[in-house]
Order: C-alpha cells, then sequence, then structure tokens
C-alpha cells in the first residue's frame, strides 16, 4: 500500500512561516523542533512540512533551487479548499501574502483565486468540487 504521506516546504525561516500557516489557515501545530529546523501543520489529512534551507542543505549532496518572490513561481502549488475564497485570499494578504490570480468562478462551476504565501510558494484557494 502507498500513501501520500507528507508535502515538504523548505523555506528560510520556519518560525515565520510557521506562524504565517497557523494564523490564515487555522492549522495547528503537529509538531515542531526547538531548534527551529523543522514543524509540521494538523491539516486534517495530509501533512503539511516546513523545513529549513539549512537543514537541507546537511540533507542533500547536490544543489537546489530556492524559491524567490521576486521571481515566477514554481510549477507545482498547494490547494486550500474553503467556502468563502475571497475571505481566506484577504486573510492571506493581511498576513503577508501577495495576490497572483483573482477570485474567479471557474467554467466547471469551482471559485478559485490564487496568493504566494509569505516565502514565494503558489497557493490555490477554492472552493470544494464535491
Amino acid at each position: 500500500m502507498i500513501k501520500f504521506y507528507y508535502t515538504i516546504l523548505y523555506v528560510e525561516d520556519v518560525q515565520k512561516s510557521l506562524e504565517f500557516y497557523t494564523k490564515v489557515f487555522d492549522f495547528g501545530v503537529k509538531m515542531s523542533f526547538e531548534d527551529g529546523s523543522y514543524a509540521e501543520l494538523d491539516t486534517g489529512g495530509t501533512t503539511l512540512a516546513l523545513v529549513s534551507y539549512k537543514s537541507l542543505e546537511n540533507i542533500l549532496s547536490q544543489e537546489y533551487q530556492k524559491v524567490d518572490k521576486q521571481k515566477n513561481p514554481f510549477g507545482i502549488e498547494i490547494a486550500m479548499c474553503t467556502d468563502n475564497v475571497q475571505f481566506l485570499i484577504d486573510k492571506a494578504i493581511s498576513e503577508g501574502a501577495t495576490l497572483f490570480e483573482p477570485v474567479k468562478v471557474e467554467s466547471w462551476g469551482q471559485t478559485v483565486g490564487y496568493i504566494r504565501d509569505i516565502n514565494g510558494f503558489l497557493i490555490e484557494i477554492c472552493t470544494p468540487m464535491d
């Protein structure tokens, strides 16, 4: 059996990122290392983890590309579902996120908008599809 276990975002400041995700999305903290190198958010499903670039440099032997808010986002996103997309986007922006694509209703009926978090990661904020 294979299970999608977690997504990891590599960030400069784990604590600052942890504060953003707990404030904006109301996630609890599943665990957090005291040295600020690693944290996991309780999302109610698949774990979202935050790991410092410094820790990653101790794990990987090859170079990697850091996310850069001044450049286009990577071709990947994480998505958060809510019944009130605009409210959540406004809340994220008030905590330091930037608007990437304004809220719109897609042809299939889903309401969707995009932000970039405080690190520059692309986040889709959308209504559920069920």
